[in-house]
């Protein structure tokens, strides 16, 4: 976006900055949808709308052909704000200042000191973000954000040991990214990292005082556990489930963090298992969920994306062909839900328009097809419809 001399002043002004001390060249470090390779001069970014953002970075060798997981972190940002790191060269990770240098920093970026060493938050970018952020808060991330805020698979390999891959292509994705360089990944396994703080979200419901058929219908359409989440664990709220929604996308998608893709799979995974709910007791939910999720595949589902021009990191840099086959369990799910928002002859006009815009995107971007007649679910289909035992415990 092009801009003139006034303007960028302003911006300067009232945007965020951060200020970010010794980070190595060829650090991979990213902002919202934007990563860059750090160059000899770079000490930060300025010029950044406030509200919610994710920062995140790989370090490198010195050749800047190898690098190391990626560390994630949200931060809130409010105008004018200045935030400040610093790296630790053998933690590899920005770490925070004392209070009374993070002060004296933040004044000499206001003073314009380090203006030609902070590259400008690329603003023809920041409405891909905000689709992708618009329902999180400060809230939010303080409610799901792990002790000291940092996400990173590096930390999860006790979390995710008890779930175990789902499907072929999830054991490939975590044989991938536990197969990545980790020069420290002994804090894997320490007791002081115990992962975000997510919203349990049962996979199958389980309650022993109910019949056979009723709890064969109870998962078929989960519209009762959706409300027993919504008025549990979220006091009602709809929109702290999106902005968890969000927060998960964004933490696997960027963050490259295995633990939040469980989170993204199992909240998609409920919504789309609705048919109650969004034709009647929660459209508004729906249409608003439906809208989100079109923006996240739009954003991290596309093949060959240039990453030349400064846009999203996306997918492209760990996802492999997997995640654009039919074996996806995103692919199940809906083919299942389209015919409940699709064949329905009385409809929110609003949810019928972004469930048409979602099944298009992934017909013309993906290539899959929606012939319901055309698949028959598979006997190890982790999402075909079963019956949990009655001694099973309640959910």
């Amino acid at each position: 976006m092009d801009i003139d001399s006034n303007t960028a002043l302003d911006l300067v002004n009232k945007g965020a900055s951060l200020l970010l001390l010794d980070v190595p060249q060829f650090t991979l470090l990213g902002i919202d949808t934007q990563i860059f390779s750090v160059g000899p001069k770079f000490k930060g970014i300025k010029m950044i709308p406030p509200g919610c953002h994710f920062l995140y970075y790989s370090s490198s060798n010195k050749e800047g052909n190898d690098f190391s997981p990626i560390v994630g972190i949200f931060l809130t940002l409010h105008p004018s704000q200045v935030v400040v790191r610093r790296w630790h060269q053998e933690d590899e990770r920005l770490i925070k200042l004392s209070e009374d240098e993070e002060f004296r920093y933040s004044e000499a970026v206001k003073r314009l000191e380090f203006d030609s060493n902070l590259g400008p938050y690329q603003l023809d970018h920041y409405s891909e973000w905000n689709q992708l952020s618009n329902f999180l808060s400060q809230e939010i991330i303080e409610r799901l954000e792990p002790i000291g805020g940092e996400i990173s698979v590096m930390q999860e390999a006790g979390l995710i040991e008890n779930k175990g891959p789902q499907t072929e292509m999830e054991k490939r994705l975590m044989d991938q990214l536990r197969g990545a360089k980790c020069s420290s990944i002994e804090v894997s396994k320490s007791k002081e990292n115990k992962g975000c703080y997510y919203t349990s979200i049962p996979h199958f419901v389980r309650n022993k005082q109910v019949s056979g058929d009723e709890l064969t219908a109870l998962n078929l359409d989960k519209t009762n556990l959706l409300e027993s989440i919504l008025s549990g664990d979220y006091g009602g709220q709809e929109d702290l489930l999106l902005g968890e929604l969000q927060f998960s996308f964004i933490a696997f998608m960027m963050g490259q963090s295995l633990e939040a893709f469980y989170q993204w799979k199992s909240i998609v995974s409920l919504l789309l298992s609705c048919t109650e709910a969004p034709l009647h007791t929660r459209t508004r939910l729906f249409s608003k969920f439906v809208k989100v999720i079109y923006h996240q595949i739009k954003h991290g589902f596309i093949k060959n994306r240039d990453h030349n021009s400064g846009g999203g990191i996306g997918t492209n840099l760990f996802l492999d062909e997997g995640w654009f086959s039919k074996d996806i369990f995103l692919y199940r799910l809906c083919k299942d839900f389209f015919p409940v928002v699709l064949e329905t002859k009385a409809i929110d006009g609003d949810l019928l328009l972004w469930t048409r815009k979602f099944k298009k995107l992934l017909e013309t971007t993906l290539g899959w097809e929606f012939d319901t007649n055309a698949l028959m679910a598979e006997e190890d289909d982790e999402f075909a419809p079963v019956v949990v035992p009655l001694e099973e415990t309640n959910f």
